[in-house]
């Protein structure tokens, strides 16, 4: 029923990932709170205080009268001030640095919150987005944007991307991709560089159809989201391979 089907994977974390694609997907679909904040990140610098103990010193003449000569130090104390600011970070990375081989399994808990982790801008001209791109597939970075599955292959190289985006909620960032063709451009980019990917097809899957997320020979992509539109009940599925 499919013309594309990449190469099934059989290791016990990819036989987790069942879940992890109605989870995603979901995740895709639902959101009604807004982003929250990034984590902040707080440095203080700890006070130190020096103290020289008082000596006393003692001396003997070498006589039958003995002349005792009391010899006392300065104590100084020296106190540093204490100093603590707090510093929001979202974090930056490339799209080259290390990765695992294969989607990492499913969250516990896709309401939890995760590092904030900015991976670059992706790009779709014919429907109009133009989005930061964010690492990690819970709800609370699908709220920031479009989601990059962990272990999954990044732009340019071989092997699968995958990402995860909302519909109908916050962003909506994937709400059109229904409009996309056989052609259509889908381009991933950074400071390392600028990857295209060309439409091969879309198509519509069930959530249990996690063969979507396998690994592939060649540098390809595919996004996915919720369908119909508010709904749960399938999965909209963009096939892309790169062509720049």
């Amino acid at each position: 029923m499919m013309d594309h089907m990449p190469h099934r994977i059989t290791s016990p974390r990819s036989m987790l990932a069942f879940g992890a694609l109605a989870l995603l997907s979901l995740s895709a679909c639902g959101g009604d709170s807004e982003p929250k904040a990034v984590a902040a990140e707080t440095t203080s610098t700890t006070s130190t205080t020096t103290t020289t103990a008082p000596t006393t010193t003692t001396t003997v003449a070498p006589t039958t009268t003995t002349t005792t000569a009391p010899t006392t130090s300065t104590t100084t104390s020296t106190t540093s001030t204490t100093t603590s600011t707090t510093t929001t970070v979202v974090h930056e990375a490339t799209f080259y640095e290390e990765q695992e081989t294969e989607p990492i399994a499913p969250p516990t808990d896709s309401y939890a919150s995760e590092p904030v982790i900015a991976l670059g801008r992706i790009q779709i001209p014919k429907i109009g987005v133009d989005s930061q791109m964010y690492e990690g597939i819970r709800m609370t970075t699908l709220d920031y944007g479009p989601g990059h599955w962990p272990g999954s292959a990044m732009p340019g190289q071989a092997g699968n991307i995958v990402v995860g985006g909302h519909r109908t909620s916050k962003h909506r960032v994937f709400r059109n991709v229904d409009q996309l063709v056989a052609g259509d451009q889908i381009i991933f980019s950074d400071a390392s560089g600028t990857y295209t990917y060309a439409v091969r097809k879309v198509q519509i899957v069930q959530p249990t159809d996690v063969w979507i997320i396998n690994p592939t020979p060649t540098p390809t992509a595919t996004l996915f989201a919720c369908h119909p539109p508010g709904s749960t009940a399938q999965r909209i599925v963009v096939f892309a391979d790169l062509v720049g």
